[in-house]
């Protein structure tokens, strides 16, 4: 099979999704949780990726990161894994591999999806029935981003700065539509682009590359 060829564009919003080999469970205690997210810090900062929003699920992770340079996300997801199922198999006794292949990413457009992305990842839980509120849930970013509590891993984006706290906090008033849940899913599964047309023809003129691929078949 193909592999999808992502687009990754410098100071751009990415959804980055990774999954459990097989949907197994890749935490198990809360140390594991834990261990995670100092690494996730340690490999942001070290591949200077700024991580806007994330969730951590029993067997998979959501990120929203915007990369300085383009190889930048492989990078920090790379560390990010070496150190993190080495951690695992030790702790574990288990060997092999503890993800489903590669990481996807679906580069956002900031301007029309930023918050629904960032709600998206942040309601993770509660669209799974875990907890009734994303409160309840230790795990992701919106104790930082609609609490206010403070979080040295997350770097606010320049639109969520103008927006502030409070008003994103009233976002989740709001519920987000089946539609544009399934504009995420998609997109992200396959490592394309989420944004209108006018965006995605910016995107192929800086990347000199088609975002859509061509329809099959011709005339008949």
């Amino acid at each position: 099979m193909a592999r999808f060829s992502r687009f990754i564009l410098p100071g751009q919003p990415h959804h980055v999704i990774q999954r459990g080999n097989n949907r197994q469970t890749i935490f198990l205690c809360e140390e594991d949780y834990h261990y995670y997210l100092d690494r996730l810090l340690y490999a942001s900062e070290e591949h200077e990726c700024d991580i806007h929003a994330y969730v951590l699920m029993t067997n998979h992770v959501h990120f929203l990161v915007s990369p300085v340079k383009e190889e930048n996300i492989g990078k920090m997801m790379q560390t990010l894994g070496r150190y993190y199922v080495r951690y695992f198999n030790y702790k574990y006794k288990r060997t092999g591999t503890l993800w489903e292949g590669r990481y996807k990413a679906a580069l956002i457009n900031s301007e029309q999806y930023l918050f629904t992305c960032m709600r998206y990842i942040e309601l993770n839980p509660v669209r799974a029935r875990i907890v009734l509120n994303p409160i309840e849930y230790s795990w992701s970013s919106y104790l930082c981003n609609a609490i206010g509590m403070i979080n040295p891993l997350i770097k606010p984006h320049d639109d969520y700065q103008r927006l502030g706290l409070e008003n994103y906090q009233a976002l989740f008033n709001q519920v987000i539509e089946q539609k544009e849940l399934d504009a995420i899913r998609d997109v992200t599964n396959q490592s394309r682009v989420l944004g209108n047309h006018q965006f995605k023809q910016a995107v192929e003129k800086i990347l000199n590359r088609k975002i859509d691929p061509k329809s099959k078949g011709g005339d008949r």
